[in-house]
């Protein structure tokens, strides 16, 4: 069976990956890219206040564990037209640490 996400490891993979650009508290500012707070669950091109890409917003992707897994392997391939500057999360693992991480510090 394939392990679990680690949310302590996660909040270091966001803390070194994602934070320059993402907030994830109730209420917390757009940075380069929206606030995360409650987007899980919810579709891609939602959070208010935020001038997302179209393909973003037209993208229709739900987010939850798979469709963040994948993602956050390669962003610009997963949504061709997204103008989030990041290479991605290579190894799995990581991923799924982060992945842990979001679900309770983004609800």
């Amino acid at each position: 069976m394939a392990k679990k996400g680690n949310e302590k490891k996660g909040a270091k993979v966001f803390k070194t990956k994602c934070s320059q650009c993402h907030t994830v508290e109730a209420g917390g500012a757009h940075k380069q890219g929206p606030n995360l707070n409650g987007f899980f669950g919810r579709q891609s091109g939602q959070a208010d206040g935020y001038s997302y890409s179209s393909a973003n917003k037209k993208s229709g992707i739900m987010w939850g564990d798979e469709t963040l897994f994948d993602y956050l392997e390669n962003p610009k391939k997963y949504i061709k037209g997204t103008k989030m500057v990041f290479a991605g999360i290579k190894k799995p693992q990581e991923r799924k640490d982060l992945i842990a991480y979001l679900k309770n510090a983004s609800a």
